[in-house]
């Protein structure tokens, strides 16, 4: 009850977020440079053309009728609409949205399975040559990893892989030019083609989804590599390590209990870095032509489309926040400190 009591208190507090974000995202949008009913009309519209645009987007009312208009729509679930392509915003988003989550979510299973390890065989004492090397592997990581920008990092992996060797598909897309989506089933190219059983789409997809995931994964998992390795050198550093060893408890169960203590801290810059994935995959999937939310965004900005800037504004929001509402709970479930002390 105690766990639902929180989760419910975190769930309201979630509102009146939200709707200080909306005021901030619909202010500053708007400060945008340009006309969105010139840049809709094009350069050579009539003048009267473009004023009836205005009005009928109500762009000539003062600003809190705009917002007041547009809070009434987000209510009823309605994001408003795309000037640019005359389309639902809360569809694009929906259909954009799973190319994102794919993105993001390979990033950090990548994270996962292969910098944690990494970082925790770092971390331990070196006992053989296996051990030293990982060392070497993670001081030059934690080098490149913070001074490589994303995007040029994307360019370089395009160029090495696609351009010189041949061994990934080109920046295409999240499959290549001739061949069709599978039937949309979860959005997620990589578990509906496994879905419908065609295995030779689901390999392209896989290998278009390689070279993103990669650039994410090494780029954003710096923090969560570094945060392991020193919280895993803490731990086997401690007096309750040396005492365990010294009364010659196995390695295998002193490391377990090492990782237990190294976890909150790892958990709670994991979900600090989920919530940043989501703003690295913007620039990923330009350069990439991934076709989600991020390059969504980015070309609803170059042509001053407010509501799709919103959406995304809000959508960023609310995946954040249930982020960290689940780092919370994940905190309480392994650290038994706070669970004492909500008692």
């Amino acid at each position: 009850m105690r766990m639902l009591k929180y989760i419910g208190r975190r769930l309201l507090i979630l509102i009146p977020q939200l709707f200080l974000i909306s005021i901030i995202t619909f202010t500053l949008v708007r400060m945008l440079p340009g006309d969105p009913a010139r840049l809709e009309l094009g350069p050579l519209a009539p003048e009267e053309g473009v004023e009836l645009l205005r009005h009928q987007l109500r762009l000539d009312q003062p600003l809190p009728q705009q917002y007041m208009a547009y809070l009434q729509r987000l209510i009823h679930g309605d994001f408003g609409r795309s000037w640019v392509n005359s389309s639902s915003v809360a569809q694009d988003l929906l259909v954009r949205a799973p190319a994102t989550l794919e993105l993001m979510i390979a990033g950090m299973l990548i994270v996962l399975v292969v910098l944690v390890p990494i970082a925790l065989l770092s971390a331990s004492p070196s006992r053989g040559w296996l051990d030293r090397v990982m060392r070497r592997i993670s001081f030059g990581y934690g080098l490149l990893a913070g001074a490589l920008p994303d995007f040029w990092l994307s360019l370089v992996l395009i160029f090495v892989f696609f351009s010189v060797l041949g061994w990934a598909p080109g920046p295409e897309g999240r499959l290549a030019i001739v061949e069709l989506p599978p039937e949309r089933v979860t959005g997620f190219y990589t578990i509906d083609t496994l879905l419908a059983g065609d295995f030779d789409t689901f390999e392209s997809a896989l290998a278009h989804l390689a070279l993103p995931a990669v650039t994410l994964a090494f780029v954003y998992g710096a923090p969560i590599f570094k945060m392991v390795r020193a919280s895993m050198e803490a731990a086997l550093r401690s007096d309750y390590t040396m005492y365990a060893e010294g009364l010659g408890l196995p390695r295998r169960t002193v490391l377990l209990w090492a990782m237990r203590n190294a976890a909150p801290p790892t958990v709670v810059i994991t979900g600090v870095v989920a919530g940043y994935l989501l703003g690295g995959a913007v620039l990923i999937e330009t350069v990439f032509n991934l076709n989600g939310i991020g390059q969504y965004a980015v070309q609803s900005i170059t042509t001053a489309d407010y509501a799709p800037i919103q959406g995304f504004v809000l959508v960023a929001a609310v995946f954040t926040m249930m982020v960290y509402l689940i780092v919370d709970l994940l905190q309480f479930l392994i650290d038994p400190r706070l669970s004492a002390r909500a008692s």
